[in-house]
């Protein structure tokens, strides 16, 4: 069984991973918590991006505050969730998007792994998982992204 921090910020020693690749054949819009408008999602530009040193960053910002373990980081490890990662750009609402991979709600039943033993370890790990995404793109987009939407509204829009 593995405890989860009791909401302190810890800090978790351990290097970073590396990056995910993000695979061009995934359309963004078949993830449940997703929906792009637009079909470039510059994910060749985004890894780039990450072998320019934004995934180590990122990682090492979010590792440096999360409060997963390295128990539950191992499981995380173990269930590989950091190279199911996918980052793409929403041109839209001209921002960089992710799918942060979790741990299924089934997760008893399917025997997903053998130190997951409560709810809160299993919440704990896909909440960390979320926000190591959205750490990604805050640094993609404060410290790499110059480029701006190209996608371009109708003028006939009410004025609020």
């Amino acid at each position: 069984m593995v405890a989860l921090g009791q909401g302190v910020a810890m800090s978790l020693d351990v290097e970073a991973p590396p990056p995910p690749e993000l695979e061009s054949t995934v359309d963004p819009d078949e993830y449940e918590d997703a929906s792009v408008a637009g079909d470039d999602y510059r994910r060749a530009e985004l890894s780039a991006f990450f072998e320019d040193g934004a995934w180590e960053r990122a990682f090492d910002q979010w590792a440096a505050e999360t409060q997963l373990t390295e128990a539950e980081y191992a499981i995380v490890r173990d269930l590989a969730l950091i190279e199911r990662f996918d980052f793409f750009w929403d041109d839209f609402a001209d921002r960089v998007g992710y799918h942060a991979p979790g741990i299924p709600e089934d997760w008893r039943e399917r025997d997903v792994h053998p130190d997951l033993a409560s709810w809160e370890t299993v919440s704990g790990i896909n909440a960390a998982m979320t926000e190591l995404g959205q750490v990604v793109c805050d640094v993609l987009e404060e410290e790499y992204i110059d480029w701006e939407a190209d996608f371009e509204g109708p003028e006939d829009l009410p004025d609020f």
